[in-house]
């Protein structure tokens, strides 16, 4: 049968940046045991006291009563009300927010609630403003229609030797009657970059001026999964979504996306919720709740998660100085948070696609850059020059995929 694909089914067809990045995991997953240096994904890293406390939660959840509704009914579209008031009442304790259950969604993961948020403020002439490119992989294939998205390149600031650093350009900011909400995230995926909290009060006051949400995509940040290197202060007002997610906790495959926002946003978002789907799952509200009421959570991201990750990347960034040295032209962005390095080889012969191809085949897998740069007016200078590695996998595995890195781009270099 010759299939008549709709102008949206055909879409899927298209290769993109996160139709690649799965493909590759898969890849990976089907080669386990194999001599492979996965550096291209963003799976959570397997942290053992991490493991063994949500081990020990599934052991607890099992003997609960409760067991037999979380796994044989379903919950509200908008999510299990005993979450949602602990995760209210979690946020207030911390921050003093005056959020109430009203005020938080559960979805399918972030990635499903960033569709969701898109296309409730975005489309149809309205765009979602991302005023800091590069920008997360995964949103760039969300919109319906092609053009959901603005970006703005961000500001370039060299840090040190071989180092440098993003910046909101706030005077390229096009804020018209286009724009229907502006979106970060922070820490920020691809680069590691974390907006400074005058950043995010300036681009929240232009929201605010502009009347349009900012969304702040939050699935690295505080209070958790608190993959920060940095002290930052937690943002959320009326006017604001913020999304938080179970996924780099440690929990990706109970899909546990949470979203804060005001009341009306999060009804809408349960009324997409219960069309699209009818209600959200509830093993990922059910195993974390005790550890949210507890405080566990705290200790968690205080004395492991955050302590892994940091490691790794300190640990990465001294293999970067040892690998390339001096030899070719290359940067790094400043690595505030998330578990990637954003790497920049200005004027590599071939470009970042000809390195991620002969990475490929070395069994070292990255992510190219330019699948990062998307609704920018202009391409960016250094669109074709830049690598995204996952740096917080076993140390043994990072140090050879970036020694291999280094030999490959030593090679391009000639």
């Amino acid at each position: 049968m010759q299939w008549k694909w709709s102008d949206l089914g055909a879409r899927f067809e298209t290769p993109s940046g996160i139709l690649e990045l799965m493909d590759d995991l898969g890849e990976a997953m089907n080669m386990a045991g194999e001599d492979l240096c996965m550096l291209g994904g963003g799976n959570p890293a397997p942290i053992p006291e991490v493991e063994t406390c949500f081990r020990d939660a599934w052991k607890t959840l099992g003997e609960d009563p409760r067991l037999d509704a979380v796994l044989g009914a379903y919950d509200t579209a908008q999510g299990s009300p005993l979450f949602l008031e602990a995760m209210a009442e979690y946020l207030n304790e911390r921050f003093n927010w005056d959020v109430t259950a009203e005020n938080i969604g559960i979805t399918n993961g972030s990635q499903t609630a960033f569709f969701q948020l898109f296309h409730l403020f975005g489309g149809k002439g309205k765009q979602i403003l991302l005023p800091l490119s590069p920008e997360y992989i995964g949103y760039a294939d969300q919109g319906f229609e092609p053009g959901l998205f603005r970006s703005v390149h961000g500001k370039l600031e060299i840090t040190g030797s071989h180092r440098f650093k993003y910046r909101v350009d706030f005077d390229s900011l096009p804020l018209d009657d286009s724009v229907g909400a502006i979106a970060v995230s922070r820490p920020t995926n691809p680069t590691g970059n974390v907006l400074t909290d005058e950043e995010v009060r300036h681009l929240s006051d232009l929201a605010l001026e502009h009347e349009v949400p900012l969304m702040i995509d939050n699935a690295y940040g505080a209070p958790f999964p608190g993959i920060l290197f940095r002290e930052i202060t937690p943002f959320w007002a009326p006017h604001v979504v913020l999304t938080l997610s179970l996924s780099k906790l440690g929990l990706p495959g109970t899909r546990t996306g949470i979203v804060v926002a005001d009341a009306p946003v999060i009804k809408r978002l349960s009324s997409m919720n219960t069309v699209i789907g009818l209600a959200n799952g509830n093993v990922g509200q059910a195993l974390s709740l005790p550890l949210f009421r507890s405080g566990v959570i705290e200790t968690l991201v205080k004395d492991h998660v955050k302590p892994y990750y940091q490691d790794h990347s300190r640990h990465a960034a001294s293999c970067w100085e040892e690998a390339l040295g001096e030899t070719v032209p290359w940067m790094r962005h400043e690595a505030e948070g998330t578990m990637f390095h954003w790497l920049r080889f200005p004027g590599i012969p071939g470009g970042s696609r000809e390195l991620y191809r002969r990475l490929k085949a070395r069994g070292v897998l990255v992510i190219p850059g330019d699948c990062f740069f998307y609704g920018l007016d202009h391409p960016a200078p250094e669109q074709q020059e830049c690598i995204r590695v996952h740096t917080a996998m076993d140390k043994a595995k990072t140090e050879k995929g970036i020694s291999l890195i280094a030999a490959t781009v030593q090679e391009l270099f000639g």
